[in-house]
């Protein structure tokens, strides 16, 4: 027979592994976990990601920057975070959407936290509007009642149906709880080619009269993309309530990218690949993008989009 003493030990043991592989560190080394309520985002780990892999984008880094940070370290905010960004294709809004998303959940877009949403492929009958906004509604108070922190990202919404999206707006809303659930710590995101060309438009302005890019600011943008989203019949916020209720809490313009933008872009994409940056490859890459407008060629009509195909031709440098 086993003694007591003997006894009593192994079970003071297999209780104190048990604790200690079930404590949360441990356990969260293996598993993804959402993040705890104290968490912070990492200031300087965000602020070197946006410098370093989004180019050409001032106004967007400085936005999205400050508006997340202090989201971030409000213990109690009145409502989630939503921004829409908007411009034309290439310009950055992917990109800019997976850096947040990694450093809210570092698995990123991996994440079973953070939930991608394709208007032209979750929501593309006409028909089924009443069904996709059940859908999401349900899809979305499951998953901010597992993670609180959760990111949704819903791209194409240039391409949503009007009236989807107006789906999630009791959850963008300054409520406590809806029926039981906290939405105040997600994050929303919307991505829209809608207002690119008011965007494209003042850029020009600005190059016309002689001022630089770095001094346009987001109140020469944000008043024209908000009126010019909301009555775009090709937008899927048009006349949405999300907008009618000032939900939105920033609409992030990108600017159409410049030749020296895109050198950036292939500079880049030529390190990713483990190669030497070449500034002749760099430079034939560049001068194979079309421009705009015609005569000037200012702005690549389609920002750095193509970068990774034109450089595949370039292998054998």
């Amino acid at each position: 027979a086993l003694e007591p003493l003997s006894v009593g030990l192994a079970i003071g043991v297999a209780s104190a592994l048990t604790g200690y592989l079930s404590h949360p560190r441990f356990y969260c080394s293996y598993v993804e976990c959402c993040p705890r309520a104290e968490q912070r985002l990492n200031a300087t780990a965000l602020k070197a990601q946006l410098d370093n892999r989004l180019f050409g984008q001032h106004l967007a880094k400085d936005v999205v920057l400050k508006a997340v940070l202090g989201f971030s370290n409000n213990p109690s905010p009145k409502k989630p975070l939503m921004l829409s960004l908007h411009g034309w294709a290439g310009t950055g809004k992917n990109f800019l959407s997976q850096i947040l998303a990694e450093q809210v959940h570092p698995a990123g877009l991996r994440s079973k936290f953070v939930h991608l949403f394709l208007a032209t492929l979750h929501f593309p009958h006409h028909d089924q509007v009443k069904l996709y906004k059940e859908q999401l509604q349900n899809w979305i108070r499951g998953n901010v009642s597992a993670c609180p922190s959760s990111v949704f990202i819903f791209d194409e919404m240039d391409k949503m149906h009007p009236g989807v999206i107006d789906a999630i707006k009791p959850f963008l809303d300054y409520y406590e709880e809806v029926d039981g659930v906290s939405y105040r710590k997600a994050i929303f995101i919307f991505l829209s080619n809608a207002g690119g060309d008011l965007i494209n438009k003042a850029a020009l302005d600005f190059w016309a009269s002689g001022k630089r890019r770095e001094d346009i600011q987001l109140k020469d943008l944000e008043p024209l993309l908000s009126v010019g989203v909301f009555n775009n019949k090709n937008s899927g916020l048009w006349h949405s309530s999300i907008i009618d209720r000032n939900l939105i809490d920033y609409f992030v313009p990108f600017l159409p990218l410049e030749q020296r933008h895109v050198k950036m872009c292939v500079r880049a994409e030529m390190a990713a690949r483990g190669y030497a940056v070449d500034e002749k490859i760099v430079q034939e890459v560049a001068d194979e993008m079309t421009y705009f407008p015609k005569e000037q060629r200012i702005y690549s009509d389609k920002g750095c989009k193509t970068v990774q195909a034109k450089l595949d031709i370039h292998e054998d440098f």
